[in-house]
Order: C-alpha cells, then structure tokens, then sequence
C-alpha cells in the first residue's frame, strides 16, 4: 500500500485513500461529489454541446446508482433550459451526444417532447445531405464520433422498436472502421490526418511509433460499450461489434502504466510524464462493463480495472473536481495538469464508478 501510494504522489489533492475506493457507499459519495462540483463550475460551453454531452451520459449513470433526485432535477432541467435540442449541427454526431441523456430521461417519463427533436435533426440528416459528407466524403470521419453518435441512435431504436435508426448507425460506424481502424495496432487513429501510408509517411510520435491518442480510443471503446449495451442479442452485427470490442480491450490493457493511467500517447508513454484523467475514466468505465457482462475474463482484465479506478481516485480533489484531464484538442498533448478539467473528464469518472458499482455488486 505504501509503495502504490508513493507511486501516486504526483497527484496531489486527492481525496480518497485506495483503502476505501472500492467500498459502494464511498463510491457512491464521490459520485456526488464529482457531479456536484462539476454542475457548479461552468466550462463556458452550450450545455447541449458534446463535452458537457458526454458529461451528462456520466450524470445519468450516477442517478442510476444513487437515485439522487437532485441529479434528476439537475438533468431534466437542463433539458428544458435547452428546449431538449441536439446542437445545431444535424450531420454532426458531437451534437448527439447529449441525446443519450434526453433518451434516458423519456425513458423515465415517456414525454415525447424530450426526444422529438432528435428525431426531427436525425430526419434533416438522412433528407439532406451535410457538411460533414461533402468535406470528408463521410459522415463520421473522426474516431470520437463513435461516442457520440452511435449509442444515441441505438437507445432511439431500442425505445421506439425502430431499427432503423440502429441499421443506420451501424453502416456509419463501420465506414469510420474502414477509414481509420488499425488492424494491426488495434487501435483508431484519431483522423484520417493522423494515418501513415504504405510507405511509412505520416504523422509519428517522437519515439517513432504511430500516434494513437488515448482519448480518442477511450472514446471509441467506452462507446462500444454503451452501443453494445442498447444493441440486442439476436442483432446480425453486434457479433463484428464484440470482437472490435474485444480487440481493442485486450490490446488496451497492454497500455496501462505503473501508476494504473494511461499516457494520452497510448504507443509513446514515455514523453507524456503525467497520466491522463478523461482517457483513464472512459478505459476503466469500458473495461469493467465488459467484465461485469461476461465479455472480457474477469481474472485477466479485474487487476486492470481495480488499478485503473484506485488511479482515478487520486486526480479527484477533496471539493471534487477530477484534475489531470487533457485540455479539448484531437491528438496526445502536454499542456494540462493536476489543476487541469473538462466537464467531460469528470462524465468518464461518473461512468467508472457506475461501472465499479456494477461489478461489486
């Protein structure tokens, strides 16, 4: 325990010793907390748009755990301050991602008014044809996308018995797949910028190795898992969807570092000192749904996921406030700090510690 300790000594100003972040009451606690501070500390950003999107996705999941009504009253009333609209790009999958959360909350209530503007941006986008199409030559050409847009469109079709809107998904994802998925690696590359030619030419880290951001892949893999959780059964793709699932987990567990973070170079740790709050949070939030779903071994990937969260539980301050997160931007960075977050950063935690509630049970 001493060592794990000195091992987390950089991160200063946390608030929980490893001795009691696996106990459900204290899990549950710094939930609230995370939130409450969180929610008390704008990021100056719509509240609809996709950093606080995928923040919401965390606060949901945290009501689901501690049935906190004032979680509840905090999310329906950012609904109605925001009319329930996506963002305003209807081609853009970033601008769905605070969908999943409208879902979520008519699932509860079943008001209609809470989804039809989803559904109103997602008929404009398969009536017109957007910016993204015609710039890219494909509608989800960034691996973040994948966070964002997919597990929206599959709620929708599980919600209404639509599946429609999951076929749909389904044939955008598997385009962003072929454009950027490295077979080899088992890992996304963040954009098509970011690819390297037959030839050996493109972007690369200074170590030599191809640059593989590690926020990007959380996106993707935490992704998979809400996609796969909306999917059903007996679907004739979820099994192409599972084995990515499981590629990418398995190589991704290859990639934690001693102090239990993931570097935001997944393949060029070593010129990235600090560990990386948002990409840690969306791994272990994947990784222990897996486990709990009887995806992944459970003796092979638990001792991952059990350090991954003893991990996060350092960047979280005594007020809150989840530190160590990586600024916005699309690829590894060094520009942030123990005092450094995003809304989204403090939504990755939410959704780990749903998951650690989960698999303790």
């Amino acid at each position: 325990m001493l060592l794990l300790i000195i091992c987390f000594g950089m991160y200063s100003g946390t608030m929980a010793q490893t001795s009691t972040v696996f106990q459900p009451d204290q899990i549950r606690a710094t939930m609230l907390k995370v939130a409450d501070w969180q929610m008390n500390h704008s990021n100056r950003k719509p509240l609809n748009d996709w950093t606080n999107g995928a923040f919401y996705t965390g606060v949901f999941a945290a009501f689901e755990a501690t049935r906190s009504n004032t979680l509840l009253d905090s999310m329906i009333a950012m609904g109605e301050r925001k009319q329930w609209q996506p963002g305003r790009r209807f081609d853009h999958a970033d601008d769905y991602a605070i969908c999943q959360t409208y879902i979520d909350l008519y699932r509860l209530s079943k008001d209609k008014k809470m989804i039809q503007p989803t559904l109103d941006s997602l008929q404009k986008m398969k009536e017109v044809e957007g910016n993204e199409v015609k710039k890219h030559g494909i509608t989800w050409w960034w691996c973040d996308a994948l966070f964002m847009a997919p597990p929206a469109m599959a709620k929708l079709a599980k919600t209404l018995q639509e599946p429609s809107y999951l076929v749909w998904s389904d044939t955008l994802f598997r385009q962003t797949y072929a454009l950027l998925y490295n077979s080899e690696a088992h890992l996304f590359a963040r954009d098509a910028s970011y690819l390297v030619d037959a030839n050996g030419v493109g972007k690369k880290e200074a170590n030599g190795e191809k640059i593989f951001w590690s926020r990007g892949n959380g996106w993707v893999l935490a992704g998979l898992a809400r996609y796969l959780q909306e999917m059903p059964g007996k679907y004739a793709g979820r099994k192409f969807y599972i084995q990515l699932y499981k590629e990418m987990a398995e190589k991704i567990i290859t990639l934690q570092q001693p102090d239990g973070l993931w570097r935001t170079s997944l393949l060029d740790p070593g010129s990235y000192v600090g560990g990386e709050g948002s990409g840690t949070g969306f791994y272990c939030y994947a990784l222990a749904w897996g486990v709990q779903q009887k995806l992944l071994d459970k003796k092979t990937y638990m001792p991952v996921v059990k350090k991954a969260w003893e991990a996060l539980n350092t960047l979280v301050t005594e007020e809150g406030k989840v530190g160590w997160v990586q600024p916005i931007g699309a690829d590894p960075r060094r520009n942030f700090n123990a005092e450094s977050w995003e809304s989204y950063g403090a939504g990755a935690f939410l959704l780990a510690g749903s998951a650690m509630l989960q698999i303790l049970k």
